[in-house]
């Protein structure tokens, strides 16, 4: 069934003016949207010559995100222009689509952006269930391969360095991480949990000023060596745990004095009891 055109353009590439509709059509649940470039021409990437030369042409499939339920598949023409600068390597190369997708991408930016936001939250198994139930058809591997691509996050050196480890494998390999106390985020990850790593990752960034970390010597030399000025603290959660265990030796140590109470201990207690004392 045939579509109003400007209907769907004005819905679909809201936003986009570089696209034109040819032809829309939907039919069991799914949208399919003919489009083309409306430019006359394009800019050669690599020397940014302008050619108006079109050399050839061909399709791409984008999917996009559902409308009412619907699925919508965009049948996207790109045309290959040829570049007519004399010393650029570049002999042709295809018109861009920046606000619509990526080369070679078989999604739109737009779902491309949601699947990432839906791995990141859910990883593989439980994004796919979300994808699912958002109609949008994507495979754990789909989402883990976004979250993949993503690029590493930038940081600076944080004024309030977190130093603990954790077992990538327990009782037998052990890692550091390092986190921002100040803003709980994780900086980096550290082969090993040897004083070596520690000092070489703070010697290249300098500017640490407080080190919390736990109390193991290795961690304590290795603060020492990479950051001298640095203060260093123990942080809460070992605090915690050194008192619970510090109660849990000092209560077992009793254990024999709990379960037998003395004589003079009880004579006290049915001395209460007789006087009506709680």
């Amino acid at each position: 069934m045939q579509a109003d055109v400007s209907f769907w353009d004005s819905l679909v590439f809201n936003g986009i003016d570089d696209v034109d509709v040819e032809a829309v059509t939907a039919a069991f649940g799914t949208v399919d949207v003919t489009a083309r470039g409306r430019a006359a021409g394009a800019a050669c990437p690599d020397c940014g010559r302008f050619s108006y030369r079109v050399h050839d042409s061909y399709q791409r499939r984008l999917k996009d995100l559902p409308l009412g339920g619907q699925s919508v598949v965009i049948y996207l023409t790109v045309r290959c222009f040829l570049c007519g600068a004399e010393n650029c390597p570049r002999r042709t190369f295809a018109e861009p689509f920046a606000r619509l997708t990526v080369p070679y991408a078989r999604f739109t930016t737009r779902l491309n952006h949601l699947l990432e936001r839906v791995g990141l939250a859910l990883a593989g198994r439980a994004g796919a269930r979300l994808a699912g139930q958002l109609d949008v058809n994507a495979g754990r591997m789909t989402l883990l391969r976004r979250v993949m691509a993503l690029p590493d996050p930038q940081f600076s050196t944080p004024r309030v360095l977190g130093v603990d480890d954790f077992a990538i494998r327990r009782g037998q390999t052990y890692s550091t991480v390092l986190t921002s106390v100040e803003d709980h985020r994780v900086v980096d990850v550290l082969p090993t949990r040897e004083a070596g790593p520690l000092a070489t990752w703070l010697i290249r960034h300098p500017g640490v000023e407080i080190i919390c970390r736990d109390r193991a010597g290795a961690y304590a030399e290795g603060a020492r060596r990479g950051a001298p000025d640095a203060l260093q603290v123990a942080d809460r959660f070992h605090l915690w745990q050194g008192i619970g265990r510090a109660v849990e030796t000092c209560v077992a140590s009793h254990r024999d004095c709990l379960r037998n109470p003395s004589p003079s201990g009880l004579s006290a207690e049915a001395t209460g009891e007789a006087a009506g004392r709680p």
